[in-house]
Order: C-alpha cells, then sequence, then structure tokens
C-alpha cells in the first residue's frame, strides 16, 4: 500500500495556485499587472511590468507609496492564488472605480 502524502499547509497551497496563475498572466509596459497581497492585517496592491521586471506603483490599506511613472489604464487582475472573493473582490471593484479597466 502506497504512503500517502502529508497534507500541505494553505500558504503552500496558495503559492501553488499562484505559481498556476503566473503562467497565464503577464504585464508588460502597456499593460501592467496589478497584484494583490493579502496578510491577516493589511491588503497590498501592485502595479508590476513584468518585461522589465519593476514595480510602477505601490498602494497600501495606509496610503498610496512612490509615484506613478505612466497613467496606465488598462490592467491584468493577479489574485494571486486567493479567491475573487471579500477584500481581493473590494481591491478590484475599488480599483475599477478609480478608472481601471481589466
Amino acid at each position: 500500500m502506497p504512503k500517502m502524502a502529508r497534507p500541505k499547509s494553505r500558504e503552500q497551497l496558495r503559492t501553488r495556485r499562484h505559481f498556476r496563475l503566473r503562467k497565464k498572466v503577464v504585464g508588460s509596459a502597456e499593460r501592467p499587472r496589478l497584484v494583490v497581497y493579502r496578510s491577516l492585517k493589511h491588503i497590498y496592491a501592485q502595479l508590476v511590468d513584468d518585461a522589465t521586471q519593476r514595480t510602477i506603483l505601490t498602494v497600501t490599506d495606509s496610503g498610496l507609496e512612490g509615484k506613478p511613472t505612466a497613467k496606465s489604464v488598462r490592467v491584468v487582475f493577479d489574485r494571486a492564488g486567493y479567491q475573487y472573493h471579500g477584500r481581493v473582490k473590494g481591491v478590484a471593484d475599488g480599483a475599477r472605480e478609480g478608472g481601471l479597466e481589466f
């Protein structure tokens, strides 16, 4: 009888989902990737240009960090392995209200 694999932690499962998503979701200078990270207390969003591997803008729940180099209206949404629900959905809705297009 084969051994059963030990259950993985929630974070390991989320990381696997994120890597699976990242195969398909790629940001560029014309259409950067909007990445969401959720911790227990805070939520963060970044605009990332994957071609040059640079973060264009970082937004946290406490404010804005960095200056946008160019105003991008169209973005690619990267939920980073989280469910599209709750705070992650709230970030997406707020970004749409702010003028971003997915």
